[in-house]
């Protein structure tokens, strides 16, 4: 008598709706946690004793440890997510940060604190994961809508952060402490549901060979194509003059309010009310584009964003601060969806998934760079990090003009 085999049941594959939803939760939990870490940074090293005179150079070195610990293994996260499964890669993202947060959440002094942000720089490179599962699974006719749909969470959980923490802390709710420690609960909830929810179906064999030489096949053929270097050199730049700025952008408060017992809820009403256009324009920016141009408009993002740094370090008040800010975040906002829609009309098919996994290197890049060059020239005062990154902003713009138009770059 011959033995039955039971055939092994072949899991479902989550819809692209139900992905949609999931990794939009995600994403917006990572942004609204992480924008405490952006935002409250030099109120939080006050509390962990670093003296007053040094939290500006402190706030500019941590910004760049972020990224630059976690910057060597981001070619190897899509390995990684093709052989052992997206799912879990993404997953892994939100205990670190679960992590992370534990770690400012029990820190005692900036040493303690300064380990926990190293570790953020291991969290890195789950957006490109995210998307490249995403648009596995979406019908055709929908992948510029759901695209469009995810790219608003970041900016939405930027929004809220700032705003909520701010409120929390200024309220008594929390302190800053056990601010992260809500945030590290949230982040591990994140990552309990990817597990429980997601669920990629069955799976393709994963690439054969060392992970290192994938790796390195995978980050060639993304930066050899001439549309791809020209828009990550455009967009890093871009984001370069921005990121000399951003990580000192609440010191702008503090030198307007003084450290008082509310200069969070202000610090949340300020870079709430930008991150929150951000993501209210995002799908407008892409409309926007469809109708005149995608490289018209990431140069005139460029333009606005050094019109904003400028009249961030003449803003003699919370208003102006306020109207700074908010034109920043729109022209934050607008480069980054134009970026995006470039890489997704203009790469090639057969690099575009590639492509896209390392769609934020150039951030990654420019977070470092930055941050480094903004901490050592903070120490002039913050007009001249801001009139810095306004003179490179420009300079972006300019070179949008090397980039292709929307026929040329179809050939390329």
């Amino acid at each position: 008598m011959s033995a039955v085999t039971t055939p092994t049941a072949t899991p479902r594959a989550s819809g692209w709706i139900t992905l949609l939803v999931l990794f939009g939760i995600t994403s917006t939990i990572e942004a609204f946690t992480v924008a405490h870490v952006f935002r409250f940074l030099p109120l939080y090293l006050g509390n962990v004793h670093v003296p007053p005179a040094e939290v500006p150079a402190w706030t500019g070195y941590l910004n760049a440890a972020f990224f630059l610990f976690g910057l060597p293994l981001v070619p190897f996260w899509g390995v990684w997510s093709e052989r052992y499964g997206r799912i879990p890669i993404i997953a892994r993202s939100a205990f670190v940060e679960m992590v992370v947060f534990t770690v400012l959440w029990l820190a005692q002094n900036r040493w303690q604190a300064a380990f926990g942000l190293v570790l953020v720089g291991f969290q890195l490179g789950n957006t490109g994961v995210m998307l490249t599962a995403l648009r596995a699974v979406t019908p055709q006719g929908r992948v510029g809508f759901a695209i469009s749909l995810f790219g608003v969470t970041p900016s939405l959980g930027f929004a809220l952060g700032p705003a909520a923490g701010g409120w929390l802390v200024d309220h008594g709710v929390l302190n800053l402490h056990s601010l992260f420690a809500f945030d590290a609960a949230i982040s591990l909830a994140a990552g309990v549901m990817l597990l429980a929810f997601a669920r990629e179906g069955k799976r393709a064999p994963g690439p054969s060979g060392s992970a290192t030489r994938l790796a390195l096949d995978a980050l060639r053929l993304a930066l050899t194509g001439r549309v791809t270097l020209i828009v990550f050199g455009v967009f890093g730049l871009a984001y370069f003059a921005q990121q000399i700025a951003n990580p000192f952008l609440p010191l702008l408060v503090l030198r307007l309010v003084g450290s008082t017992s509310g200069a969070a809820g202000q610090i949340g009403i300020v870079f709430g009310a930008s991150a929150l256009l951000g993501a209210l324009l995002s799908p407008l920016a892409g409309a926007a584009g469809d109708r005149f141009g995608f490289r018209p408009l990431l140069a005139g993002a460029c333009v606005l964003a050094a019109a904003s740094l400028g009249e961030l370090a003449l803003a003699p008040n919370l208003v102006w601060l306020t109207v700074g800010a908010v034109f920043l975040g729109a022209a934050t906002a607008t480069a980054i969806s134009m970026v995006f829609a470039i890489l997704a009309t203009a790469v090639p098919e057969e690099r575009r998934a590639t492509t896209l996994n390392f769609v934020l290197l150039p951030i990654y890049l420019s977070s470092v760079a930055g941050a480094i060059v903004g901490a050592l020239l903070v120490r002039e005062g913050l007009n001249t990090v801001l009139w810095t990154g306004a003179a490179i902003s420009l300079i972006a713009a300019l070179l949008t003009t090397r980039l292709p138009s929307a026929d040329r770059a179809t050939a390329l």
